[in-house]
């Protein structure tokens, strides 16, 4: 009997695969540790380069401002079939040391661990454990037992040494080992092959290549298709709206049409002019569609501070992130805390002079962005208890008289920290981020406590909002506006927006809420 080589195609296509895996996954990848590093960004403006960098995140550590910032976000994983223990860590019994992470040119200046697995005990992480600290450019982690396919994230906060001159940062260096481990125990860096070594990939592929030829012949005539990923569609998007949620909508899209080569998501200086101005164009290309019952628009998305007003019933909402927001003040206004009470009477016109509340012998200008806004929409609601901001005294900030108290109103978030910055006296409402990368301002506690998410997830922030996406009606699955949502909901939206200060809502106890802890559906 004769045996055809599509026949010897077929088994070996099954037979060495299986040897290999059996091979790679059994005998020699029972233990192995691994790590991946899924961000690693300086905080300065990608278009330029060189010593006139930028800096667009003025972050601040106890106080002082950061050379250089940069965030980098480290996965920890278990990548072999073998539960890691305690013992396996290839460190004395006494040191409680397992994973070094180094920094070259960099010093750590904080850090956390802001994800892990089900099955990873938090004890390994509260402040103070054995082997969690930094020192210096260097992070220690402990000696954490993880079972398989478990791992865990560490996010850490860095500035440039003094002295290091080089434009770009050496990548991190991590080291572990573990007793009995694969290819000396050494941790592996698995960013795009957490198993397969690369000898397995290439025998693999080869295999690979012999099934398709295998397959070809005996489905003559059938076309491979290779699918998408999920998120991936493609098409046009237009976004839209919030001008304190643009920064993680610019690094989403363009890291959405770099995964995804058939998406275009264009965007100017014009696209985000605000909540309302969003929800607006968002309605009247909804309405000019003239969509039938049941069917929802697929190619534009906007963005709002908050929930929509009443009288747009097709607008369906979708909580993404947790946001911040802060009052900042010129820095001649003498003043760094205000009690609640002294925010809502500085609004409502019964302090006039910053002198009132022991700052400096300045009249309050109020700076304030345009009916519309999601931010300012937040400070009346939030912050002033529902009460309206009081009237505009000049149409332009540049008329404010320099003797006496008054408020104008401007467009956007950056416009807002100009003015603050260029005016004496001027007390102006921001996101967090944007705020903390001006120079000109300096942010305003409330009742002592500073924008942050543990503060407003305590009860003891008030000024933050739920950021919402809104569709007109449900975009189809297909749709690109239906991907970029799954996009924002995945690990790699989440990490960009952690990475601008927000929170995702997926990691809230009630994510439809979107809420910080304790904090009733309505307020």
């Amino acid at each position: 009997m004769s045996v055809s080589w599509g026949s010897v195609a077929a088994v070996l296509g099954l037979a060495v695969p299986v040897a290999a895996a059996l091979w790679e996954f059994v005998l020699a990848g029972r233990k192995r540790l691994g790590y991946r590093v899924q961000l690693d960004t300086t905080i300065r403006d990608s278009s330029a380069s060189g010593p006139d960098t930028t800096v667009l995140q003025r972050m601040q550590w106890d106080g002082t401002n950061l050379r250089d910032p940069s965030v980098v976000l480290l996965r920890i994983e278990n990548a072999g079939w073998s539960p890691v223990v305690a013992a396996d860590y290839v460190a004395p019994a006494s040191d409680p040391v397992g994973i070094r992470i180094a920094f070259p040119g960099r010093r750590v200046v904080g850090m956390t661990v802001t994800e892990r697995s089900p099955q990873v005990p938090p004890t390994f992480f509260v402040p103070g454990a054995e082997g969690f600290e930094t020192t210096g450019r260097e992070v220690k982690l402990p000696k954490v037992i993880l079972n398989r396919r478990t791992h865990y994230k560490v996010l850490a906060v860095l500035d440039r040494e003094e002295g290091f001159t080089e434009p770009e940062f050496p990548e991190p260096e991590v080291t572990a080992g573990i007793v009995g481990g694969v290819r000396g125990g050494n941790i592996k860096k698995t960013a795009y092959y957490p198993f397969a070594s690369r000898q397995v990939r290439w025998l693999l592929a080869s295999l690979i290549l012999v099934s398709a030829t295998q397959s070809a012949f005996t489905l003559a005539g059938d076309d491979d298709a290779v699918a998408a990923p999920l998120d991936c569609a493609a098409g046009t998007l237009h976004l839209s709206g919030s001008t304190a949620f643009a920064p993680v909508l610019r690094e989403a899209a363009r890291q959405y049409e770099r995964t995804c080569p058939d998406a275009h998501i264009p965007l100017t200086a014009t696209s985000f002019k605000g909540s309302v101005d969003g929800l607006d164009t968002l309605a009247g290309a909804g309405e000019d569609a003239r969509l039938p019952d049941g069917r929802g628009l697929g190619d534009r998305l906007a963005f709002s501070d908050g929930p929509k007003s009443e009288g747009r019933p097709r607008l369906l909402p979708r909580p993404v992130a947790l946001s911040l927001f802060t009052l900042v003040v010129h820095k001649d206004a003498g003043v760094e805390d205000l009690s609640l009470k002294q925010v809502r009477d500085v609004y409502a016109g019964r302090i006039t002079n910053w002198s009132q509340v022991r700052g400096n012998d300045v009249p309050v200008h109020l700076i304030s962005r345009n009916p519309g806004s999601g931010t300012r929409t937040t400070l009346e609601q939030q912050v002033l208890d529902g009460r309206p901001l009081p009237a505009v005294t000049a149409a332009d900030c540049a008329g404010l008289a320099r003797d006496r108290p008054g408020r104008c109103e401007v467009g956007g978030t950056g416009t807002l920290l100009d003015t603050v910055a260029s005016t004496p006296g001027a007390l102006g409402h921001s996101e967090v981020g944007a705020a903390a990368a001006h120079d000109g301002v300096r942010q305003i506690r409330i009742d002592g406590y500073p924008a942050t998410l543990e503060g407003a997830d305590q009860g003891a922030y008030p000024y933050w909002q739920t950021e919402i996406a809104y569709t007109y009606g449900e975009p189809p699955a297909d749709s690109i506006a239906a991907g970029f949502l799954r996009y924002l909901a995945n690990e790699v939206g989440k990490d960009i927006i952690r990475s601008r200060g927000h929170r995702p809502c997926a990691e809230l106890d009630k994510p439809l809420l979107c809420r910080p802890g304790g904090t009733p559906a309505a307020r």
